[in-house]
């Protein structure tokens, strides 16, 4: 550096550096352990920097789209925010990861490096209009046109992706800031907006006393618990207020972990997407129902049908922010909070108002499961040369190691573990990308879980399909060494779409099957141990030699597609029955 230059930065009581390290000091000071990404030209100059800063881990990843994942799953395992940088050329490739932080209200801070500012108009190569590009998916866009304003940017960035209800922020910076030599005095964090929930509000006490009085006289009320009571973590206080009240509990798919399902209120999941004739029936009979951090999706809703919004129930609905409270159905009370900061409050209510009516819902609950499980029992003894999903559950749950992170992807891994897997002790342990639901999520989401903690056993559970679009992310699994075990289940097709085309549409199968691959072959020449199922009774020895290590493993399960064995989707399950087939709901 010029030591005039260093001197006058000096005597301004500024410390002289280039775009690059602002960058990295920020990351530095906000606890950024690690970020995901994959080099470009427009990136270079950050990288001149980045040797400095060892305590920023660089994750090298195949695909930016993989890197996009990454950042949403890592924030999810460690309610910090996820970080990923593109560059210019892959800046469209990142786009499904940053669509589902923001219908999933995870909070990832997106780096794109670009060509210089507004050499797009001379048609420079890679240059696109990339705001307009991220728009409609981030909570804001933000360029950098100066290095001297990065830290007053990326304090921004961090806030906006931290309060309110949490998602994705973009941070386009032009490949020339890198290099531009600047004085700052403002390096520092607000280090309360370095984690979520950063700030917790309360809803109006009016409201929350008014919910309570309508819990307290309802016959059979309901609690469901969504992603935002996850997030949230909210599942004490969730526990303390259905035992004061005496309510079953469920949650929705992408809220699986807010509430103990061991817990005698637990009902588990509910809804079209993991919810069975157990935990529906609960829905279907329940006159106040009680939606925490849930938007009332069509997945949760069985598409607004269960519950239908004319059945004559009274609903009541928490949430961060007022865009979707009451979207779908009629409310009785307006809840606008964090879910576990209102909850603790209405607990305090319920302890004033005394005493409430003993409706032995735990003995119900009991009698209604074991009926439900003894049913179950009658899919899990198959005599078929592939392996029944359900029957994999049941000896996953087994042979899992305690606190392991399960990862799923759309499909037979999915629904299976949303609805039979149980989790026992609440806490975010389980990952579905069922906000947007594209393909390829589980295995660039599990190295994102992993980054957190590369130790904890991580699970994959994905399918042909989705293989197809992120395979390149063995060979990161490889490179990286942690303990990721992929599941795969094979059916040779995209196994979702067929099961619609076929017990929906009347048709197919059309444009779902491919010819058959041997991954496990492509697991191993990525340098990954592989293993083939055959059969049931093989089953549990491999699960046990894969558990017992803590290198990664590539199991492959032949299943079949879903419309000959259908999952528990309510839909699917009545014309499956109509037809006689096997339906495992």
């Amino acid at each position: 550096m010029n030591k005039l230059v260093k001197g006058y930065c000096q005597e301004r009581g500024a410390r002289c550096m280039t775009g690059a390290r602002i960058i990295l000091e920020m990351l530095r000071s906000y606890g950024v352990k690690c970020v995901f990404g994959l080099p470009g030209e427009t990136t270079l100059g950050w990288y001149l920097e980045w040797k400095d800063f060892p305590d920023v881990e660089y994750v090298l990843v195949r695909d930016e789209r993989s890197a996009s994942f990454m950042a949403e799953a890592y924030a999810r395992a460690t309610n910090k925010p996820g970080v990923f940088e593109v560059p210019s050329p892959g800046v469209t490739h990142c786009v499904p990861g940053i669509a589902e932080a923001f219908k999933g209200s995870m909070p990832v801070i997106c780096f794109s490096s670009d060509i210089p500012y507004n050499w797009d108009k001379r048609n420079m190569l890679t240059g696109c209009d990339q705001p307009a590009l991220f728009n409609g998916i981030v909570k804001e866009s933000m360029t950098v046109t100066k290095a001297e304003d990065i830290p007053f940017l990326l304090r921004r960035a961090f806030r906006i992706a931290t309060t309110g209800r949490p998602g994705p922020v973009h941070v386009r910076i032009p490949q020339d800031i890198f290099y531009q030599n600047v004085d700052v005095k403002d390096i520092y964090a607000q280090k309360e907006f370095a984690q979520f929930p950063s700030h917790r509000c309360v809803a109006e006490y009016e409201a929350m006393a008014k919910a309570i009085d309508l819990l307290s006289e309802a016959k059979s009320p309901l609690m469901c618990l969504g992603q935002g009571a996850l997030v949230s973590m909210a599942w004490d206080e969730a526990v303390e207020l259905a035992e004061i009240l005496s309510i079953p509990v469920g949650t929705t798919m992408t809220g699986k972990g807010a509430f103990p399902e061991s817990h005698p209120l637990s009902i588990g999941v509910i809804g079209s997407r993991g919810g069975t004739s157990f935990s529906n029936s609960f829905v279907e009979e329940a006159d106040v129902i009680f939606y925490v951090g849930s938007n009332t999706d069509s997945a949760t809703t069985n598409a607004w049908r269960l519950p239908d919004p004319a059945s004559g129930k009274r609903f009541i609905q928490l949430d961060i922010a007022g865009v979707d409270v009451g979207n779908m159905y009629s409310l009785d009370v307006v809840l606008i909070g964090d879910a576990k900061a209102t909850l603790r409050e209405m607990v305090k209510i319920a302890k004033k108002k005394g005493r409430f009516p003993i409706r032995k819902r735990e003995a119900e609950i009991k009698r209604k499961r074991a009926y439900f499980e003894k049913e179950l029992n009658k899919y899990i003894d198959s005599d078929e040369s592939l392996i029944n999903p359900l029957f994999f559950i049941r000896e996953l749950s087994r042979k899992l190691p305690s606190q392991s992170h399960i990862i799923c992807d759309p499909g037979v891994g999915g629904i299976y573990t949303a609805a039979f897997f149980r989790q026992e002790e609440a806490g975010r342990r389980l990952y579905f990308n069922y906000s947007m639901g594209a393909l390829g999520y589980a295995l660039p989401g599990a190295i994102g879980v992993a980054a957190s903690e590369p130790g904890r056993c991580t699970v994959v559970m994905t399918g042909d399909g989705s293989m197809g679009f992120t395979c390149g992310e063995l060979e990161t699994i490889s490179r990286l060494g942690w303990n990721i075990k992929v599941f795969l289940f094979q059916n040779d097709s995209f196994g979702w779409i067929r099961g619609e085309e076929s017990l929906i549409c009347g048709f197919g199968p059309f444009a779902t099957d491919f010819a058959p691959v041997d991954y496990s072959k492509v697991a191993e020449g990525f340098g990954i141990r592989a293993y083939k199922v055959k059969d049931h009774e093989e089953l549990p020895q491999v699960l046990t030699e894969v558990f017992s290590t803590t290198t990664p493993c590539f199991i492959t399960l032949r299943v079949t597609t879903q419309d000959k064995l259908v999952p528990p989707v309510p839909k699917w399950v009545a014309v499956g029955r109509q037809r006689g087939l096997k339906c495992i709901y």
